[in-house]
């Protein structure tokens, strides 16, 4: 099984060439962090996340986390040890307030820090991703005492956090849930109800959980309006710091899922004992609005998932294929073994696989600048809100769609030996598989795309954006080598601006219409701003004059491969995205039986 290795280069690439990271330090709050520091730190996460993290990998899918018989949450041997380095390594503060400990760093470094980590070990990655979701809720709406009990050790990750939205009778719906929150009188309220799909829910790990919890108080309105969110500890902590009684809380089964196995996917029971104790964050009332302000970057960082299993199954993918002999390839010797990397089919999955995940990291990286873009202020932080806003739905369904993808090409690149556990490409197709579904499922991610993100601005901030894309479509069009590229995008553009013409038009008067073509137009239009960055890339990287070993080559010829073989499935879209919703409707439920 191949030993991961960090693209820092291609980070680095990504972070100097497309998302302009000098032009995003030059902001006032990020006095004093410049491109050097911030490329040591690249290096050395990735070096800490493949020595450390990533041996973990292969232990926790096939151990699993596991429910002990007094009720608590076992991890995979390693990760325990693994988890300690994490918190002594401080990389979980870098990109939050200094004034609790963090580093101040932009968030867009937070990513490339996410994307080694995922890529090390997805499921044990799961631990701090949840962590820092609650860490922004309290960032921003928590109380200062609350804050000043809670951040410190969270940002070093001694103590975690947990989301907990999901139950049983709602699912996605989460103004169903019916989990009760009764005011004590003391102002702490007391939390009954049942959460499922608990991502570390309980575990071993730490000291101490830090669950955020929705529910309901007494006489709340229906549905999404009167839901509140509650802080509750899985220990009390005293006025000196230190740890308490245990709350109310409990985990009552672990889920066995498809991957992701050392990651505990918990059902926690609160209140089996009178009630779980907990303090409302922001407000009666405004537990959406809690979550939503922590909701872009969940998404960007579950987006980035299927980044970085991309990266590690085509990693494994690539070394299998240079190391297996099979065939003759053409031009070979006759009765000659080639390796597999010389026949065209497998080369053309590999190029597939190298294209695409440039073209990720190009779109989660921009995702994250345009947000560290919006947060710095100034004249141009609406437009960058709007284009991080855009850019969101994109970022979550396109890249995750893709890993699985991507995960199931290295397993056929493995041929036979793909489908055998012990080659261990299977588990990154399984562990990946996820990440479509949660934090909203793609086809909700597709709904919010046409019915909010589009209509912005009466559809101008994505027409404005297919203008600039047409821009560098232009500039590849005088370039002899990226010509092709050039005429490509320009068409892939084309037959977009048609595809949200129609729809702006047709979700005015028949929402079913548009929302029938929602999936194919993320798509169509994820590939498009993909082509537009792989553009910049390209240009970028056909500048470079010093390139003794070819990378910025590579970086052309990848781009290249893009848009001439990859983004023609654009213009492919507009028919499924134009198509309406009669034909989905035309059979009856039974007769589709």
């Amino acid at each position: 099984m191949t030993e991961y290795a960090p693209p820092i280069d291609d980070v680095q690439f990504v972070l100097d060439h497309v998302v302009g990271l000098q032009d995003l330090l030059a902001a006032d709050r990020f006095e004093g962090i410049d491109r050097d520091t911030i490329a040591m730190v690249v290096a050395e996460v990735g070096r800490f996340m493949a020595e450390v993290v990533a041996p973990t990998n292969r232990e926790g899918d096939q151990i699993g986390s596991s429910l002990t018989e007094d009720g608590g949450v076992k991890t995979p041997d390693g990760f325990g040890p693994a988890y300690r380095q994490y918190v002594a390594s401080g990389f979980g503060a870098v990109p939050f307030d200094p004034e609790y400990g963090g580093g101040g760093f932009p968030w867009t470094v937070a990513i490339a820090i996410q994307e080694f980590l995922t890529s090390a070990n997805m499921a044990f990655s799961l631990c701090p991703l949840l962590t820092q979701g609650a860490i922004e809720a309290l960032e921003h709406h928590g109380s200062p005492e609350q804050q000043a009990m809670y951040l410190p050790k969270m940002l070093t990750g001694e103590w975690t956090g947990t989301m907990n939205l999901t139950e049983p009778q709602a699912g996605s719906d989460v103004g169903a849930l019916t989990t009760k929150a009764e005011p004590v009188g003391d102002g702490s309220y007391r939390i009954t109800g049942q959460k499922i799909y608990i991502t570390y829910g309980d575990h071993d790990l730490a000291e101490n959980i830090v669950h955020l919890v929705l529910a309901r108080t007494p006489g709340a309105a229906p549905g999404t309006k009167g839901i509140s969110m509650f802080l509750v500890p899985k220990y009390f902590v005293n006025d000196d710091g230190s740890l308490g009684e245990r709350n109310d809380v409990t985990c009552v089964s672990v889920e066995h899922k498809l991957g992701i196995h050392g990651s505990p996917t918990c059902v926690l029971s609160y209140g089996d004992d009178g009630g779980a104790i907990g303090w409302l964050i922001g407000g009666e009332g405004r537990g959406m609005r809690n979550m939503f302000t922590m909701m872009n970057n969940a998404r960007l960082s579950v987006g980035l998932q299927g980044l970085s299993l991309s990266e590690r199954a085509y990693q494994q993918a690539l070394a299998y294929a240079q190391e297996r002999l099979q065939g003759t390839a053409i031009g070979a010797d006759p009765g000659t073994s080639s390796p597999i990397i010389d026949h065209p089919d497998v080369r053309r999955m590999l190029m597939t696989q190298r294209a695409w995940i440039d073209a990720m990291r190009c779109l989660i990286y921009e995702n994250a600048a345009a947000l560290d873009r919006t947060a710095n202020g100034g004249p141009d932080a609406e437009a960058a809100r709007e284009w991080a806003e855009l850019l969101i739905p994109l970022s979550k369904s396109l890249c995750t769609d893709l890993g699985s993808e991507m995960a199931s090409l290295a397993v056929q690149i493995h041929g036979g030996m793909g489908y055998v556990e012990e080659t261990g490409v299977a588990q990154h197709y399984r562990d990946v598989r996820i990440a479509p579904i949660y934090e909203g499922t793609n086809g909700i991610q597709a709904a919010d795309l046409v019915g909010r993100k589009l209509p912005m601005r009466g559809g101008a901030v994505v027409t404005e954006q297919l203008d600039r894309i047409e821009e560098r479509a232009k500039l590849l069009s005088a370039d002899l080598e990226l010509a092709r590229f050039g005429d490509r995008l320009s068409e892939a553009v084309a037959a977009t601006r048609r595809a949200t013409e129609w729809l702006l038009t047709r979700g005015a008067s028949s929402p079913a219409d548009a929302l029938a073509g929602s999936a194919p137009y993320l798509r169509m239009l994820g590939t498009v701003v993909c082509g537009g960055l792989m553009a910049k890339a390209a240009l970028a990287a056909a500048e470079q004059t010093d390139d003794p070993e070819g990378f910025y080559r590579a970086k052309v010829i990848s781009a290249k491969f893009f848009g001439e073989q990859l983004l023609p499935g654009a213009a492919a879209l507009e028919g499924p995205a134009t198509a309406g919703a009669d034909d989905l409707f035309a059979l009856s439920p039974s007769q589709l039986g």
